[in-house]
C-alpha cells in the first residue's frame, strides 16, 4: 500500500474525509462524530476508510464497541485539528464581512492534543469574535518569534529577551495506567513496578529514573520498556493497556476524570518545571484575552 501510494502524483487528501476523521478522533467514536457531522455511522467509517486508503495508513485501531487512535492517527489530528480550526476561523471572517480577529497560539503538540483543544470551547464561547489559530511546535519561543501571537513553553529557558513571560500551570508526574491493566496487574505499592512496562517519550526517557530515585523505588528491571517519539503517543499507549506511564497531570486531567487512565500510586508525584506564556512583541491585541482566559484556567486549576 505505502509503496503504491508513493508512485501516485500529488495530490491533496480529500477533505470530507479528514473532517470525519477528526471529529471521529476527537469523540473517539464513528457514531457521535456521525452525530456532529449529520450523517450515518457508515458514512464515517467510509470516510475513513477513504482517508486510509489515501495515506496508505491505518489512523483508527477498530475495537468491539470502541476505537481508539493508533499512533499516527494522534499525530495527524494534532495536525489537522489546528488547520481546520484555521479554515473554520476564515470562513467566519468572511462571513462577518469583516477583518479578522485572529490570535495564533503556539504550544507544543502535546499540549494542544492533551490540554488547549479540550478546554478551548469555552474559549470561543466567551469570545466568539475572536479566532484562536493553534500552531503546534517543538522549537523554543526563541526560534519562532514571529510566527506566533502568545506561546506556552514548560521553563524559562528559549524565551527571547524581547518578551516579558508570566508564571503558568504548575505541573507534577504522577504513575497512570489503563484501568484494565491494574484489574490484571495490580500495582499497590512499589514493589509491582517490576511486573509492569514502562512507558516513556524520547524527550522525557530519563523521567522514570528520577522519579525512582526520589521515591524510593527498589531497583529492579521492569517487564519491559517501550519508548515513543513524543508523550501524546505514551499517553494513548498508556490508555490502550500497552504498560504504565510517569504522566504530567496538566495533560491527563481530562483522562483521569473520565477513567480512561487510573493512578494507583497517586501520592508518589515528582515536581515538574511549570509552565509559562508569553506574548510576542507585536502580538495582535487580542492575544490579552486568551492571556485572560489561562489567569482564569489556572485558578480553576488552583481551586
Amino acid at each position: 500500500m505505502r509503496e503504491k501510494i508513493a508512485r501516485m502524483p500529488l495530490r491533496e487528501p480529500p477533505l470530507n474525509a479528514v473532517r470525519a476523521f477528526a471529529a471521529a478522533a476527537r469523540h473517539l467514536s464513528f457514531t457521535r462524530a456521525a452525530l456532529e457531522l449529520h450523517v450515518t455511522h457508515s458514512a464515517v467509517s467510509r470516510q475513513i476508510k477513504s482517508l486510509e486508503e489515501f495515506l496508505g495508513i491505518a489512523l483508527f485501531e477498530r475495537r468491539i464497541r470502541q476505537v481508539a487512535l493508533t499512533a499516527e492517527g494522534q499525530q495527524f489530528f494534532a495536525e489537522v485539528q489546528p488547520a481546520l480550526a484555521q479554515i473554520n476561523a476564515a470562513a467566519r471572517a468572511l462571513q462577518s464581512q469583516g477583518p479578522a480577529r485572529a490570535v495564533r497560539i503556539n504550544v507544543r503538540p502535546s499540549f494542544a492534543v492533551r490540554w488547549l483543544i479540550p478546554r478551548l470551547p469555552s474559549f470561543v464561547e466567551r469570545f466568539p469574535e475572536i479566532e484562536p489559530q493553534v500552531v503546534t511546535s517543538t522549537v523554543m519561543p526563541e526560534e519562532a518569534i514571529g510566527s506566533f501571537d502568545i506561546a506556552v513553553r514548560r521553563g524559562l529557558e528559549g524565551w527571547p529577551s524581547s518578551m516579558e513571560v508570566q508564571p503558568f500551570l504548575e505541573d507534577e508526574v504522577l504513575v497512570v495506567g489503563a484501568p484494565a491493566l491494574f484489574k490484571t496487574h495490580p500495582l499497590p505499592d512499589l514493589r509491582a513496578l517490576a511486573s509492569h512496562v514502562l512507558l516513556s517519550a524520547r524527550t522525557r526517557k530519563d523521567d522514570w529514573d528520577a522519579w525512582k530515585k526520589q521515591v524510593g523505588a527498589p531497583r529492579a528491571r521492569p517487564a519491559g520498556r517501550l519508548q515513543f517519539d513524543h508523550l501524546h503517543f505514551v499517553l494513548q499507549a498508556a490508555v490502550d493497556g500497552l504498560g504504565i506511564a510517569l504522566a504530567p497531570t496538566s495533560l491527563v486531567s481530562h483522562d483521569l476524570a473520565s477513567g480512561r487512565l487510573q493512578s494507583p500510586l497517586p501520592t508518589l508525584r515528582m515536581t515538574l518545571e511549570r509552565y509559562y506564556y508569553g506574548l510576542a512583541p507585536d502580538a495582535a491585541p487580542e492575544a490579552g484575552y486568551v492571556a485572560e482566559w489561562f489567569e482564569e484556567m489556572q485558578a480553576r486549576q488552583a481551586a
